[in-house]
């Protein structure tokens, strides 16, 4: 199966800025959601990672033992000119017109159909392989990522536009899960977040 991780909280996240290709840290409670995440990640044999670094930090605490590959497929979308802009820069027409073009870029940077372009290749290209992770009951493939790719994969799964996407929420330290029925994709787990321990 596909393990399919958001990472922890960013400090632009907890600042309620819109992220993509910039490059903030975990905050210490990213790292606590990060932690969080280890004891549901057995049977996971491989780790694909976006390369920015909240979510190699977030990898590096949840699967201390495995080395991280970097995916440039799973990078968050590129907001362009919105990036690290107040996510109320956006009025409710502006994000009525993204939902309704998955083909308009974000302030001149990506729009989410080329996300689901980028991501969605992955995903065929592990399907096609039947010795990849995929494919696999007891054995798995984790990919920390973003909200936009993580959204995409679900769409893919699912088998609907993606606009879907608009109608889903995904909260930091998240897991996702899709695994086959027979040869078809299938969402087995959505946005399941671990509790916290309490702090000392």
């Amino acid at each position: 199966m596909i393990i399919l991780i958001r990472h922890g909280q960013s400090t632009t996240n907890a600042e309620r800025l819109l992220v993509g290709r910039s490059d903030p840290h975990l905050t210490p409670l990213g790292e606590r959601q990060s932690l969080a995440l280890a004891p549901y990640l057995g049977g996971v044999r491989d780790v694909w990672v976006s390369p920015l670094a909240r979510a190699r930090q977030t990898a590096a605490l949840a699967l201390p033992n495995l080395e991280a590959r970097v995916k440039e497929s799973f990078v968050e979308v590129d907001y362009g000119d919105l990036d690290g802009q107040p996510v109320s820069t956006i009025t409710f027409e502006g994000w009525r017109a993204f939902e309704h073009d998955h083909d308009v870029a974000f302030g001149g940077g990506e729009s989410l159909a080329s996300v689901d372009q980028r991501v969605h290749e992955e995903l065929d290209a592990l399907l096609r392989d039947e010795s990849s992770l995929l494919h696999a009951h007891d054995r798995h493939l984790a990919i920390v990522s973003h909200v936009s790719p993580i959204k995409s994969a679900v769409v893919w799964a699912l088998g609907v536009t993606g606009s879907t996407a608009w109608r889903t929420r995904l909260d930091n330290g998240s897991i996702t899960t899709i695994g086959l029925r027979g040869a078809t994709p299938q969402l087995v787990r959505f946005n399941v977040v671990p509790a916290l321990e309490e702090s000392a």
